[in-house]
């Protein structure tokens, strides 16, 4: 695997190289920001004296804002191209970030993890489209795993910082230890120095001022396109229910459900998402060989049988290895995802399309986190785990079914419509 990684990244050119680097940090420190939240909901709670459910809701306030960033930055980047609004993303997210450590109230922070949702949406349209009109064909399916797995990443990074940092965190007021973890969520703005000096502006986007007539979109454009973004919308709402529900809890249900400490808590977490960086470098580039439907229908249907092991178990080890062998397919599907939506994109919207139809999945799944805290309360004693499988059975099964359903336009170039 390492030769297969080392041979794609040689084949690119330096510019390439520091676009994708770009990017995939871009969505990494996004997704740290925004997965430091989810280690810290029983701290925080205890910290304002209020319920877990009601700090919850900050993960509700984030998914539902993300389309509206999406949409925002999505038209953004379609006018003043990918690369400046990129750098004014990351600004934007790290300084909701470092807010978040600052709010005084629970109230306060709700209003700033609701403005961070609309940063953290417009990130990954912007950031995947500059990522694959910068990019070759070839090897596609390969950076797709590789691009969206900084997701992942950004899991691990706040995994591991909880589990390493945080038991020692013992202080008060803006030393609080959850303040701090947020504190440290703010410091990747430094990355923009990084876009602005060594990134260049897609080729694809620079073609098309040149040429704006050829990348416009017609009245039958809009109308061909409609019924697939409408597919799309329901498609990324049965995956971001696919990851959000294996992930959000998951450090509650070891908490709360399985009594682990911090330690264990990270470190089951490590250990789940570099199951889910391995899954969406494999599936991704295996994509390129079978098609983006079937590498999709094929994550998602193995991750049934690991159900048992993932959220039945009370054993370290054996909760472990499930939570490895859970994100294995449940990034292993993702993985696919940031090619399969921008090689289904027409040119001329595709910082909007793609980006748009994922963050409108997020709103539909948004009142995820609410609704299995609901039903765990009332159906289950309070108990997370039942739920939580409940949720991947049902959600697995979905994303199988709607990829089946759609089109596969694996291997088509960036600049031509279809």
């Amino acid at each position: 695997m390492s030769t297969s990684i080392g041979s794609h990244w040689r084949e690119l050119s330096s510019k390439q190289q520091n676009a994708f680097v770009a990017c995939f940090l871009g969505w990494t420190l996004d997704a740290f920001d925004f997965f430091v939240l989810t280690y810290c909901i029983s701290a925080i709670a205890a910290d304002f004296r209020v319920g877990v459910e009601e700090v919850s809701e900050a993960l509700f306030l984030t998914l539902v804002m993300r389309p509206v960033g999406a949409l925002l930055f999505g038209l953004l980047a379609e006018k003043i191209g990918r690369r400046p609004t990129l750098m004014i993303n990351i600004v934007s997210f790290c300084v909701f970030e470092l807010l978040s450590g600052l709010a005084p109230t629970l109230g306060w922070l709700l209003v700033f993890r609701a403005l961070f949702g609309i940063a953290m949406g417009g990130e990954w349209g912007g950031g995947a489209a500059l990522a694959f009109e910068t990019l070759p064909e070839k090897g596609r399916g390969f950076f797709s795993g590789v691009l969206q797995e900084g997701y992942v990443v950004g899991n691990l990074l706040a995994a591991f910082v909880y589990a390493t940092v945080f038991p020692h965190l013992h202080g008060s007021g803006l030393l609080t230890n959850w303040r701090v973890l947020f504190f440290l969520g703010a410091l990747p703005a430094g990355l923009v120095f990084f876009i602005r000096s060594g990134v260049e502006e897609s080729p694809v986007w620079q073609a098309g001022q040149a040429k704006a007539a050829k990348h416009s979109l017609s009245r039958a454009d809009v109308a061909r396109y409609a019924g697939t973004f409408l597919l799309l919308v329901f498609t990324m709402f049965a995956f971001t229910s696919f990851s959000h529900g294996s992930q959000d809890l998951y450090p509650t249900l070891l908490q709360k459900g399985k009594h682990f400490d911090p330690a264990h808590v990270g470190t089951i977490a490590i250990v789940a998402n570099l199951g889910g960086l391995f899954g969406g470098i494999c599936f991704g580039a295996w994509s390129e060989r079978i098609g983006r439907r079937k590498g999709i229908i094929l994550a998602a249907l193995l991750s049934l049988p690991m159900i048992p092991l993932w959220a039945l178990t009370h054993s370290i080890v054996l909760v472990a290895v499930g939570g490895f062998l859970m994100q294995f397919m449940v990034q292993g599907a993702w993985g696919i995802i940031p090619a399969h939506l921008n090689e289904l994109s027409p040119p001329a919207v595709r910082a909007t399309f793609p980006g748009f139809a994922y963050q409108l999945g997020n709103l539909l799944s948004s009142r995820n986190a609410k609704f299995q805290l609901a039903v765990a309360r009332r159906s289950f004693g309070g108990s997370l785990q039942m739920v939580m499988a409940l949720t991947i059975a049902i959600v697995a099964v979905l994303v199988a079914v709607l990829a089946f359903f759609g089109n596969d336009a694996r291997g088509r170039r960036m600049e031509v419509a279809d």
